[in-house]
């Protein structure tokens, strides 16, 4: 049984992280120095930033590649133990479901972090005066909230 549930992370993984990559390597090749692009009047729009910080902006005159890597590793280590110790019982798809989100947003900007020193983003928010994200940051955010809210509201006996 367990073999299903990490055949479901390897894939989804790969499949989220490679539609990270490849959004992100495009609007590398295709934004910069291009006037913003409008997807959503109003709403959302494109515009490629490179963040050498964390988190939407935070710690921008930092230099913290190597810090921010090793701690991005520690935590993805952890969600892949946690992931591998819950129980199969099916209600535990309502965790492993964000466990996936997490982990593939944390890979997607490792891989730019790593390789790059900076993560990559081109999403902005038009209607609020908020930080350029990337997938990888939809990913993470969405899992966190949707962990938040399995672990309060819907299993209530959390391994």
């Amino acid at each position: 049984m367990r073999k299903k549930f990490w055949f479901v992370f390897i894939f989804v993984s790969i499949f989220l992280v490679a539609l990270d990559l490849l959004l992100k390597n495009w609007a590398a090749a295709n934004l910069p120095g291009a006037p913003e692009i409008i997807l959503i009047e109003g709403v959302l729009g494109l515009r490629y930033v490179e963040n050498p910080g964390a988190l939407f902006g935070f710690l921008k005159n930092f230099d913290a590649r190597w810090v921010l890597s090793a701690l991005k590793i520690i935590i993805l280590g952890g969600i892949l133990i946690y992931f591998h110790r819950l129980p199969t019982e099916k209600k535990f798809w309502f965790l492993r479901a964000p466990l996936i989100l997490v982990f593939a947003g944390g890979v997607g900007n490792l891989f730019d972090r790593v390789k790059l020193g900076i993560v990559r983003d081109m999403l902005n928010f038009l209607f609020v005066n908020f930080a350029v994200f990337n997938l990888a940051d939809v990913y993470v955010t969405v899992g966190v909230f949707s962990l938040v809210f399995v672990m309060l509201f819907v299993v209530k006996e959390i391994p």
